[in-house]
């Protein structure tokens, strides 16, 4: 009986090293790391952003993948179909998908459209700013498909407006040019305002960072407000506003924002404006770490405080002296919470997990000479869905500690 002959494919073919773990593939994750593709000179040369079909060891097909031989994550999966067609149409089957989540979601369309992995585009975050799109293409099959992927985006949102906002460390990763472009329709030529538990916001979407504004944060916030009522509220990493608008819209009595950016604390001065919290909001520019101690030396005291800082853990190279960030962070705050009031501590550093996170802020605050217990932990809202396989689309966490006398 002769052998049963290697299925023939359209698309170039890259294979499993036998001790890979195809399993895992099958389950549902997403990534072929470096160590567990056969990298021979062929696959090798492949250009960035190559589609190919992968199989295991044993010749079995798993699926379409995207490579990149100069990427650390050398694969991604994006279809179990190793002969699905990515045109328009299958870019437009995707978004509808997410955006059918979404709508059912929220009554406004301010939020984050694509979560990468986690809704079928790996690589790619899309946030909706109402008839404005922003696109982050942090893997090279994305920046090679960027048409379709707009065009398919204008015919499921309608948007009129989609800016490509080609920056930061993953693209990096993947060996891709720092790029910020308007791709389809006009320019924005000031701030939109993004309402958001009762406030509104203003996202620069061409300067600002990021996509102009965290909506990660939102379910967050709604917590926060309702620790505020009649409040005096400290919010360190504010940003263009974050937590301090929330807690105003929440009947915080007063806020005090703190950024080391003039133009994001310009941003949250026009948000508070708008909202009609300007006469209850402060702000104070400069390094968080410095404010605090200032504050403390000062002898400031606030009902709640909150602690939104930038990653200090993006990668496992960086944790333990993102920890000890994080727990410092927390020493300083905790001692300017009044009795009885509240510290909210977050993280969006991927490498820190939720356990090692509490452990360095139950530390720091504890070293801040206070004792508390925890409320509430909170994660990134239903716009920024987890792939259950894949550890790394869940980043943010949050803490809310109700703190002794």
């Amino acid at each position: 009986m002769s052998p049963t002959p290697a299925p023939s494919y359209s698309r170039p073919v890259v294979r499993l090293r036998p001790k890979a773990e195809a399993r895992a593939i099958r389950h549902g994750f997403p990534w072929v790391y470096a160590d567990e593709l056969v990298l021979d000179r062929r696959t090798s040369g492949m250009a960035p952003g190559t589609l190919a079909v992968l199989e295991d060891a044993e010749r079995r097909a798993l699926g379409l993948v995207t490579v990149n031989p100069a990427s650390k994550i050398v694969a991604r999966m994006l279809d179990r179909d190793p002969e699905a067609a990515v045109d328009q149409a299958w870019f437009e089957a995707r978004l509808a998908r997410a955006l059918a989540l979404r709508a059912r979601l929220y009554p406004a369309p301010f939020y984050r459209l694509v979560h990468a992995e986690a809704d079928g585009l790996p690589g790619v975050v899309i946030d909706r700013f109402g008839e404005v799109a922003v696109v982050q293409p942090n893997a090279a099959w994305a920046e090679a498909h960027l048409a379709a992927l707009v065009a398919a985006l204008v015919a499921v949102t309608g948007v009129a407006t989609v800016i490509k906002n080609g920056s930061g460390r993953a693209r990096g990763l993947e060996g891709l040019a720092e790029e910020m472009a308007v791709v389809h329709g006009p320019a924005p030529t000031e701030p939109v305002v993004v309402p958001m538990n009762g406030a509104s916001y203003m996202a620069d979407l061409m300067g600002g960072q990021k996509t102009g504004l965290f909506f990660d944060q939102r379910e967050n916030h709604a917590l926060a407000a309702r620790l505020a009522r009649g409040a005096r509220v400290l919010d360190v990493f504010t940003h263009v506003g974050g937590f301090a608008l929330a807690a105003l819209a929440g009947g915080a009595a007063q806020a005090l924002a703190v950024d080391a950016s003039a133009p994001a604390l310009a941003l949250a001065e026009a948000g508070a404006k708008a909202s009609g919290f300007g006469d209850r909001f402060q702000t104070r520019q400069g390094d968080a770490f410095a404010v605090l101690e200032a504050l403390g030396a000062e002898g400031a005291r606030f009902d709640l405080v909150i602690c939104d800082p930038p990653a200090f853990a993006p990668a496992k190279p960086a944790l333990e002296a993102g920890l000890r960030a994080y727990e410092r962070i927390a020493r300083l705050a905790a001692p300017l919470v009044a009795p009885g009031g509240y510290l909210v501590l977050c993280s969006c550093s991927h490498a820190a997990d939720l356990s090692a996170f509490r452990n360095a802020s139950a530390r720091g605050i504890g070293r801040g000479g206070r004792r508390g217990q925890i409320l509430w932990t909170g994660f990134a809202g239903p716009d920024h869905p987890v792939l259950p396989q894949l550890a790394e689309s869940s980043y943010l966490k949050a803490l809310a500690f109700r703190l002794d006398g």
